[in-house]
């Protein structure tokens, strides 16, 4: 028990390496990445538990739950869906061991200790989930303002409400007009949503 207590105390329950790239290939968590797709890792956390994964689109979590179990559950949340917030850090304490990286994903919490050893490597992981947090908000917003400004032109037309009748009987200029709005707009929202965040890890990734 008092084992258990000084383990805590100290930072010493399950404290995560960050992996060099050139041992990607080694975690388990790289067989569950879409590399035929072009994801890309960019950082793994992994303990005696658990292995963080973040990729240029999505971030990955393999739960060992315990230290003596065999069992993994393995999460994936793309930041499409599932957009970093809350980014911080917990620095180490005058007898810890770890630092703890903090942030949500969708509604959900994650606190990963890591070894303070490498707060460098924190660092850069906290500047990149933060950009990515702020982009991906950036994305949404323009989607709203997107979606808003459709809408008004839309209702310009109305061509839903009127009868198919109606609607052939118009000129054709009217109903092109109609065809290339709303081609418009999927090219443009296509255009906005872009999560891929391979540049953002690049940029804040030290040498």
């Amino acid at each position: 028990m008092f084992k258990n207590f000084a383990a805590d105390a100290l930072g010493l329950s399950d404290i995560g390496k960050i992996i060099p790239p050139s041992q990607f290939n080694q975690t388990d968590i790289d067989d569950y990445v879409f590399h035929e797709d072009g994801e890309k890792i960019y950082f793994v956390i992994k303990s005696k538990m658990d292995e963080y994964c973040f990729t240029n689109t999505a971030f990955i979590h393999l739960d060992g739950q315990s230290a003596t179990s065999k069992k993994r559950t393995l999460n994936r949340y793309p930041y499409r869906h599932f957009a970093p917030s809350h980014v911080r850090i917990e620095t180490a304490g005058t007898i810890d061991l770890d630092v703890e990286l903090k942030f949500n994903v969708g509604g959900l919490a994650f606190s990963i200790d890591i070894d303070k050893q490498q707060i460098e490597g924190v660092r850069d992981i906290y500047k990149a989930l933060t950009a990515i947090a702020d982009k991906c908000a950036y994305i949404k917003e323009r989607e709203m303002i997107l979606n808003k400004s459709f809408d008004s032109i839309t209702q310009m037309f109305a061509l839903k409400d009127m009868p198919e009748t109606v609607i052939l009987n118009l000129p054709d200029i009217i109903n092109q007009t109609v065809q290339q709005v709303e081609l418009g707009y999927h090219d443009r929202l296509t255009s906005i949503r872009q999560y891929d965040f391979g540049a953002v890890f690049e940029h804040y990734l030290r040498a």
